[in-house]
Protein backbone atom coordinates (compact mmCIF):
# COMPACT_ATOMS: atom_id res chain seq x y z
CA UNK A 1 0.00 0.00 0.00
CA UNK A 2 2.62 2.82 -0.74
CA UNK A 3 1.88 5.79 -3.65
CA UNK A 4 3.33 5.86 -6.91
CA UNK A 5 5.11 9.42 -6.92
CA UNK A 6 4.53 12.05 -9.58
CA UNK A 7 6.05 12.46 -12.88
CA UNK A 8 7.09 15.65 -14.51
CA UNK A 9 8.65 18.60 -12.62
CA UNK A 10 6.97 22.07 -12.66
CA UNK A 11 10.35 23.31 -13.04
CA UNK A 12 10.99 22.38 -16.26
CA UNK A 13 8.52 24.22 -18.23
CA UNK A 14 9.61 26.71 -21.05
CA UNK A 15 10.28 30.41 -20.10
CA UNK A 16 9.97 32.86 -22.60
CA UNK A 17 11.45 35.42 -20.19
CA UNK A 18 13.79 37.01 -22.91
CA UNK A 19 10.98 37.53 -25.13
CA UNK A 20 9.32 39.15 -22.16
CA UNK A 21 11.72 41.66 -21.83
CA UNK A 22 11.97 42.70 -25.45
CA UNK A 23 8.49 43.32 -25.28
CA UNK A 24 8.80 45.11 -22.52
CA UNK A 25 11.06 47.24 -23.80
CA UNK A 26 9.62 48.00 -26.53
CA UNK A 27 6.04 48.52 -25.48
CA UNK A 28 7.50 50.40 -22.36
CA UNK A 29 9.18 52.83 -25.14
CA UNK A 30 6.57 53.18 -27.14
CA UNK A 31 3.63 54.14 -24.50
CA UNK A 32 5.88 57.49 -23.88
CA UNK A 33 5.51 58.40 -27.39
CA UNK A 34 1.72 57.69 -27.58
CA UNK A 35 1.03 59.72 -24.94
CA UNK A 36 2.63 62.49 -26.19
CA UNK A 37 1.12 61.51 -29.38
CA UNK A 38 -2.36 61.73 -28.14
CA UNK A 39 -2.27 64.84 -25.71
CA UNK A 40 -1.27 66.64 -28.75
CA UNK A 41 -3.55 65.25 -31.54
CA UNK A 42 -6.43 65.17 -28.80
CA UNK A 43 -7.80 61.81 -29.98
CA UNK A 44 -9.24 59.66 -27.24
CA UNK A 45 -8.29 56.12 -28.98
CA UNK A 46 -5.06 57.23 -29.04
CA UNK A 47 -4.95 58.32 -25.30
CA UNK A 48 -6.77 54.59 -24.69
CA UNK A 49 -4.31 52.72 -26.43
CA UNK A 50 -1.99 54.36 -24.58
CA UNK A 51 -3.68 53.57 -21.11
CA UNK A 52 -4.09 50.09 -22.19
CA UNK A 53 -0.52 50.16 -23.04
CA UNK A 54 0.47 51.28 -19.43
CA UNK A 55 -1.23 48.39 -18.01
CA UNK A 56 1.18 46.23 -20.45
CA UNK A 57 3.85 47.82 -19.06
CA UNK A 58 3.12 46.43 -15.91
CA UNK A 59 1.33 43.00 -16.83
CA UNK A 60 4.74 42.42 -18.76
CA UNK A 61 6.76 43.48 -15.56
CA UNK A 62 4.50 41.35 -13.17
CA UNK A 63 4.69 38.30 -15.27
CA UNK A 64 8.44 38.73 -15.11
CA UNK A 65 8.89 38.83 -11.63
CA UNK A 66 6.56 35.81 -11.31
CA UNK A 67 8.37 33.71 -13.60
CA UNK A 68 11.60 34.76 -11.84
CA UNK A 69 10.02 34.14 -8.62
CA UNK A 70 8.79 30.88 -9.66
CA UNK A 71 12.14 29.39 -10.42
CA UNK A 72 12.92 29.70 -6.85
CA UNK A 73 13.35 25.89 -5.45
CA UNK A 74 10.78 24.49 -2.95
CA UNK A 75 11.42 24.38 0.93
CA UNK A 76 10.16 22.41 3.65
CA UNK A 77 7.36 25.91 4.00
CA UNK A 78 6.10 25.62 0.26
CA UNK A 79 6.89 22.03 -0.72
CA UNK A 80 5.88 23.40 -4.34
CA UNK A 81 7.83 26.54 -4.54
CA UNK A 82 6.15 29.55 -5.67
CA UNK A 83 4.83 28.54 -8.93
CA UNK A 84 1.12 29.48 -8.48
CA UNK A 85 2.79 32.90 -8.38
CA UNK A 86 2.11 32.77 -12.15
CA UNK A 87 -1.41 31.89 -11.79
CA UNK A 88 -1.72 34.83 -9.62
CA UNK A 89 -0.09 37.14 -12.09
CA UNK A 90 -2.46 35.96 -14.62
CA UNK A 91 -5.39 36.92 -12.44
CA UNK A 92 -4.30 40.52 -11.38
CA UNK A 93 -3.67 41.02 -15.34
CA UNK A 94 -7.15 39.50 -16.15
CA UNK A 95 -8.94 42.02 -13.69
CA UNK A 96 -6.58 44.92 -14.58
CA UNK A 97 -7.74 44.43 -18.10
CA UNK A 98 -11.30 44.32 -17.09
CA UNK A 99 -10.79 47.80 -15.09
CA UNK A 100 -8.60 49.43 -17.50
CA UNK A 101 -12.11 48.58 -19.97
CA UNK A 102 -14.54 50.23 -17.86
CA UNK A 103 -12.18 53.01 -17.81
CA UNK A 104 -12.24 53.69 -21.49
CA UNK A 105 -16.04 53.21 -22.36
CA UNK A 106 -16.63 55.63 -19.28
CA UNK A 107 -14.16 58.25 -20.55
CA UNK A 108 -15.94 57.74 -24.50
CA UNK A 109 -19.28 58.39 -23.12
CA UNK A 110 -18.55 61.64 -22.03
CA UNK A 111 -16.74 62.31 -25.22
CA UNK A 112 -19.74 61.53 -27.01
CA UNK A 113 -21.38 63.95 -24.56
CA UNK A 114 -18.78 66.06 -25.43
CA UNK A 115 -17.01 65.81 -28.65
CA UNK A 116 -13.24 67.00 -28.85
CA UNK A 117 -11.40 68.12 -31.39
CA UNK A 118 -9.02 65.83 -33.16
CA UNK A 119 -5.97 66.07 -35.08
CA UNK A 120 -5.82 63.44 -37.42
CA UNK A 121 -2.56 63.47 -38.76
CA UNK A 122 -0.97 62.72 -35.58
CA UNK A 123 -3.00 60.70 -34.72
CA UNK A 124 -2.96 58.21 -37.45
CA UNK A 125 0.76 58.47 -37.83
CA UNK A 126 1.24 57.39 -33.68
CA UNK A 127 -1.47 54.75 -34.21
CA UNK A 128 0.70 53.13 -37.38
CA UNK A 129 3.71 53.02 -35.76
CA UNK A 130 2.38 51.44 -32.51
CA UNK A 131 0.97 48.87 -34.71
CA UNK A 132 4.36 47.71 -35.81
CA UNK A 133 5.45 47.31 -32.18
CA UNK A 134 2.51 45.76 -31.32
CA UNK A 135 2.51 42.97 -34.34
CA UNK A 136 6.63 42.10 -33.16
CA UNK A 137 5.55 41.66 -29.87
CA UNK A 138 2.29 39.77 -30.22
CA UNK A 139 4.50 37.34 -32.64
CA UNK A 140 7.03 36.80 -29.79
CA UNK A 141 4.28 35.99 -26.83
CA UNK A 142 1.90 34.27 -29.46
CA UNK A 143 4.68 30.45 -29.34
CA UNK A 144 3.85 30.70 -25.43
CA UNK A 145 0.47 32.12 -25.07
CA UNK A 146 -1.38 28.69 -25.27
CA UNK A 147 0.42 26.84 -23.06
CA UNK A 148 1.68 29.45 -20.30
CA UNK A 149 -1.39 31.00 -18.40
CA UNK A 150 0.92 34.07 -17.14
CA UNK A 151 2.40 34.64 -20.38
CA UNK A 152 -1.21 34.24 -21.95
CA UNK A 153 -2.23 37.90 -19.83
CA UNK A 154 0.87 39.40 -21.09
CA UNK A 155 -0.01 38.22 -24.44
CA UNK A 156 -3.69 39.42 -24.37
CA UNK A 157 -2.22 42.72 -23.34
CA UNK A 158 -0.26 43.46 -26.58
CA UNK A 159 -2.97 41.68 -28.47
CA UNK A 160 -5.59 44.66 -27.43
CA UNK A 161 -3.18 47.01 -28.15
CA UNK A 162 -2.46 45.83 -31.66
CA UNK A 163 -6.18 45.63 -32.28
CA UNK A 164 -6.58 49.12 -30.88
CA UNK A 165 -3.93 50.49 -32.87
CA UNK A 166 -5.98 48.92 -35.66
CA UNK A 167 -9.02 50.63 -34.91
CA UNK A 168 -7.38 53.89 -33.97
CA UNK A 169 -5.61 53.54 -37.46
CA UNK A 170 -9.35 53.24 -38.82
CA UNK A 171 -10.93 56.31 -36.94
CA UNK A 172 -7.62 58.39 -38.21
CA UNK A 173 -8.76 57.67 -41.92
CA UNK A 174 -11.92 58.56 -41.00
CA UNK A 175 -10.97 61.87 -39.20
CA UNK A 176 -8.72 62.75 -41.97
CA UNK A 177 -11.38 62.41 -44.94
CA UNK A 178 -14.52 63.33 -43.44
CA UNK A 179 -13.74 65.00 -40.17
CA UNK A 180 -16.70 62.91 -38.24
CA UNK A 181 -14.72 62.90 -34.56
CA UNK A 182 -17.42 60.64 -32.93
CA UNK A 183 -15.67 57.60 -34.85
CA UNK A 184 -13.04 57.97 -31.93
CA UNK A 185 -14.70 57.36 -29.28
CA UNK A 186 -17.19 54.43 -31.24
CA UNK A 187 -14.16 52.76 -32.03
CA UNK A 188 -12.36 53.34 -28.37
CA UNK A 189 -15.78 51.21 -26.95
CA UNK A 190 -14.90 48.74 -29.75
CA UNK A 191 -11.54 48.26 -28.31
CA UNK A 192 -12.70 48.28 -24.81
CA UNK A 193 -15.53 45.46 -25.58
CA UNK A 194 -12.69 43.51 -27.33
CA UNK A 195 -10.26 43.74 -23.88
CA UNK A 196 -13.61 42.64 -21.99
CA UNK A 197 -13.91 39.51 -23.74
CA UNK A 198 -10.42 38.18 -23.62
CA UNK A 199 -10.12 39.68 -19.61
CA UNK A 200 -13.04 37.76 -18.99
CA UNK A 201 -11.74 34.25 -20.32
CA UNK A 202 -8.46 34.87 -18.71
CA UNK A 203 -9.87 35.83 -15.42
CA UNK A 204 -12.45 32.67 -15.41
CA UNK A 205 -8.88 29.97 -16.40
CA UNK A 206 -6.70 32.10 -13.64
CA UNK A 207 -9.35 31.29 -11.19
CA UNK A 208 -10.29 28.16 -12.06
CA UNK A 209 -6.33 26.94 -11.06
CA UNK A 210 -6.65 29.09 -8.08
CA UNK A 211 -10.10 27.16 -7.28
CA UNK A 212 -8.43 23.53 -8.20
CA UNK A 213 -10.94 22.80 -10.51
CA UNK A 214 -10.37 20.08 -12.97
CA UNK A 215 -9.02 21.08 -16.35
CA UNK A 216 -10.83 21.41 -19.17
CA UNK A 217 -8.83 19.04 -21.33
CA UNK A 218 -9.34 16.18 -18.19
CA UNK A 219 -12.79 13.76 -19.08
CA UNK A 220 -12.58 12.53 -15.50
CA UNK A 221 -15.71 10.33 -16.34
CA UNK A 222 -13.38 8.82 -19.67
CA UNK A 223 -10.01 8.75 -17.12
CA UNK A 224 -11.80 7.12 -14.32
CA UNK A 225 -13.14 4.35 -16.70
CA UNK A 226 -9.85 3.84 -18.09
CA UNK A 227 -8.12 4.09 -14.89
CA UNK A 228 -11.03 0.91 -13.88
CA UNK A 229 -10.11 -0.89 -16.55
CA UNK A 230 -6.69 -1.84 -15.65
CA UNK A 231 -6.10 -5.95 -14.95
CA UNK A 232 -5.59 -6.19 -11.10
CA UNK A 233 -7.28 -2.89 -9.84
CA UNK A 234 -10.64 -3.75 -8.77
CA UNK A 235 -11.87 -0.30 -7.50
CA UNK A 236 -10.47 3.47 -7.89
CA UNK A 237 -11.51 6.16 -5.29
CA UNK A 238 -10.59 9.47 -3.32
CA UNK A 239 -9.87 10.71 -7.35
CA UNK A 240 -8.92 14.43 -7.40
CA UNK A 241 -7.71 15.93 -10.54
CA UNK A 242 -6.14 19.82 -10.80
CA UNK A 243 -3.81 22.12 -11.92
CA UNK A 244 -1.17 23.33 -10.33
CA UNK A 245 0.21 26.21 -12.64
CA UNK A 246 0.40 25.81 -16.59
CA UNK A 247 1.72 22.72 -18.05
CA UNK A 248 1.67 21.03 -14.37
CA UNK A 249 -1.57 18.78 -14.07
CA UNK A 250 -1.69 16.46 -11.45
CA UNK A 251 -3.63 13.53 -10.44
CA UNK A 252 -4.04 12.12 -6.58
CA UNK A 253 -6.13 8.96 -6.19
CA UNK A 254 -6.80 5.89 -4.09
CA UNK A 255 -7.00 2.18 -5.09
CA UNK A 256 -7.56 -1.56 -4.09
CA UNK A 257 -5.91 -4.69 -5.42
CA UNK A 258 -6.46 -8.10 -4.80
CA UNK A 259 -2.74 -9.70 -4.98
CA UNK A 260 0.31 -7.87 -3.67
CA UNK A 261 2.41 -8.95 -6.76
CA UNK A 262 0.65 -6.46 -9.26
CA UNK A 263 1.50 -3.73 -7.39
CA UNK A 264 4.24 -2.25 -9.97
CA UNK A 265 2.33 -3.14 -13.10
CA UNK A 266 -0.58 -1.43 -11.85
CA UNK A 267 0.99 1.63 -10.80
CA UNK A 268 3.15 1.74 -14.49
CA UNK A 269 -0.22 1.08 -15.98
CA UNK A 270 -2.02 4.07 -13.74
CA UNK A 271 1.05 6.57 -14.38
CA UNK A 272 0.59 5.43 -18.32
CA UNK A 273 -3.26 6.23 -18.85
CA UNK A 274 -2.79 9.17 -16.93
CA UNK A 275 -0.30 10.93 -19.34
CA UNK A 276 -2.58 9.87 -22.44
CA UNK A 277 -4.86 11.77 -20.96
CA UNK A 278 -2.82 14.42 -20.05
CA UNK A 279 -1.30 14.36 -16.79
CA UNK A 280 2.76 13.86 -15.96
CA UNK A 281 2.19 14.07 -12.24
CA UNK A 282 0.40 10.86 -10.58
CA UNK A 283 0.10 10.15 -6.77
CA UNK A 284 -1.45 6.79 -6.39
CA UNK A 285 -1.44 4.52 -3.35
CA UNK A 286 -2.25 0.88 -3.51
CA UNK A 287 -4.45 -0.88 -0.74
CA UNK A 288 -4.91 -4.66 -0.47
CA UNK A 289 -8.50 -5.88 -0.47
CA UNK A 290 -8.14 -7.94 2.95
CA UNK A 291 -6.52 -4.99 4.74
CA UNK A 292 -9.05 -2.64 2.81
CA UNK A 293 -12.52 -4.62 3.02
CA UNK A 294 -14.22 -3.47 0.18
CA UNK A 295 -17.99 -4.40 0.49
CA UNK A 296 -20.23 -5.45 -2.19
CA UNK A 297 -21.42 -1.92 -2.78
CA UNK A 298 -17.96 -1.03 -4.04
CA UNK A 299 -18.36 1.99 -0.98
CA UNK A 300 -15.11 1.80 1.61
CA UNK A 301 -16.00 1.13 5.29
Amino acid sequence: MSPAGGRGQAGGRSRPTSRLVWVLVATGTFMAAEIVGGLLSGSLALLADAGHMFTDVAALALSLLAITLARRPPTSRRTFGLVRLEIVAALVNGATLLLMAGLIVLEAWRRFQEPAAIHGGIMLGVAALGLGVNVAGALLLHRHAHDNLNVRGAYLHVLGDLLGSLGTIGAGVVILTTGWTPVDPIVSVAIALLILYSAWNLVREATDVLLESVPGHIDVDALLEDLRAIQGLDDVHDLHVWTLTSGFVALAAHGVIDDPADHTRVLDQVAERSEQHGIDHVTFQLELRRLYQLPASGEPR
